[in-house]
């Protein structure tokens, strides 16, 4: 099993999401809605394992069978529904990875990572929790990816809570 790495905020994240995004628009044209950086490499500032995650969310349910294939022709390799009605691909370089996200408007799962994420930009004292809280799991986990996602639920649920009262 390997480790678990959370490291420090790196400023390139958001112009790797750029060049994945302009990569990613060519590549669906018409079907997409919107490219949006998510998970924790969306933060300026927090820490995060070095994988770049975006939600690209199609124009509607029904293109999503010709976007799931055209990503899939690529060297993205497909993972298939994460259960969430979000189809999910990664794709690794040398320095970091990335995770690509495909789901269709209005999609609740994409929605709930908008809020997460915009609420940590948004309260830069809860994203320093967050990084406290990954560097920890990771120790702890051991490799163990569903340990370290475990245990991050509770964060996540009172996280998405706080926003709600904002609203």
């Amino acid at each position: 099993m390997r480790a678990i790495k959370v490291v420090d905020y790196d400023p390139s994240w958001p112009r790797l999401f750029a060049q994945i995004s302009t990569e990613v628009a060519a590549l669906l044209g018409s079907f997409v809605l919107s490219i949006d950086h998510i998970g924790s490499t969306s933060v300026p500032g927090l820490a995060a394992k070095p994988k770049i995650d975006l939600d690209v969310v199609a124009i509607s349910d029904e293109v999503l069978p010709m976007a799931i294939d055209a990503v899939s022709a690529t060297d993205f390799v497909f993972h298939g529904d994460m259960g969430e009605k979000r189809w999910a691909f990664t794709r690794n370089h040398d320095a970091y990875g990335l995770r690509l996200y495909l789901c269709g408007p209005n999609n609740r799962a994409h929605g709930e990572r908008i809020v997460f994420r915009d609420y940590l930009r948004d309260h830069p004292e809860r994203a320093t929790a967050y990084a406290e809280l990954k560097r920890r799991l990771a120790a702890e986990a051991g490799g163990d990816w569903d340990s370290y996602t475990g245990g991050k639920t509770a964060f996540v649920s009172e996280t998405l809570r706080l926003a709600s009262l904002r609203t």
